[in-house]
């Protein structure tokens, strides 16, 4: 799975081949295929891995807790997430890219309930004058663009920032922006 995931975040789907994972698995290509009968296989349970993991955060959002704290926390975790494990976000944004064809049931299924949930909660909290006004799909995807921004374009955000690591920074200005945006 480890060299799936190399192989598939570097160069997508359609850019990879089983002879390569299987160089990477140190595995030779009928040894590989034991295990996983396709590279559409080891790619489909890459990304099942992925978006379980992926998800997790989001549906961790409390909607007992403060908001202004359980959505900068959600928004650090995926920062941490981004930092942690660029390749399985580079991986999904591939994906995406591509128009998410081993995903797309997912995508409109359990990841559009999970959003519309936790758009519920940021709705209630709106409307108990808990934060500020804010379309709570967008106010995700804009969580979503911050932090993965990160993994997927690490090479232009190295580019700009150097040697500084980013993260340090990234929390920084993600914490003051969100709760610019939110504290009423």
């Amino acid at each position: 799975m480890d060299a799936g995931l190399a192989i598939f975040s570097q160069f997508g789907f359609r850019g990879s081949t089983l002879d390569q994972v299987a160089e990477a698995a140190g595995l030779s290509k009928p040894n590989l295929l034991y295990y996983f009968r396709s590279k559409e296989a080891i790619y489909t349970a890459l990304l099942a891995n992925l978006l379980e993991d992926w998800l997790e955060p989001l549906e961790a959002l409390d909607p007992d807790g403060d908001p202004v704290q359980e959505i900068t926390s959600y928004a650090l975790r995926k920062l941490d997430m981004s930092q942690n494990f660029p390749r399985e976000s580079r991986l999904f944004a591939n994906e995406i890219i591509q128009g998410a064809p081993r995903i797309h049931e997912v995508l409109r299924g359990e990841l559009k309930d999970l959003v519309d949930k936790k758009a519920k909660v940021i709705s209630a909290w709106v409307g108990q004058g808990r934060i500020k006004p804010v379309d709570p799909y967008h106010l995700v995807f804009t969580i979503w663009s911050l932090t993965q921004h990160y993994a997927d374009f690490e090479v232009q955000v190295t580019a700009v920032l150097g040697d500084i690591d980013p993260f340090e920074g990234a929390r920084h200005h993600l914490s003051a922006l969100l709760r610019g945006l939110l504290v009423p």
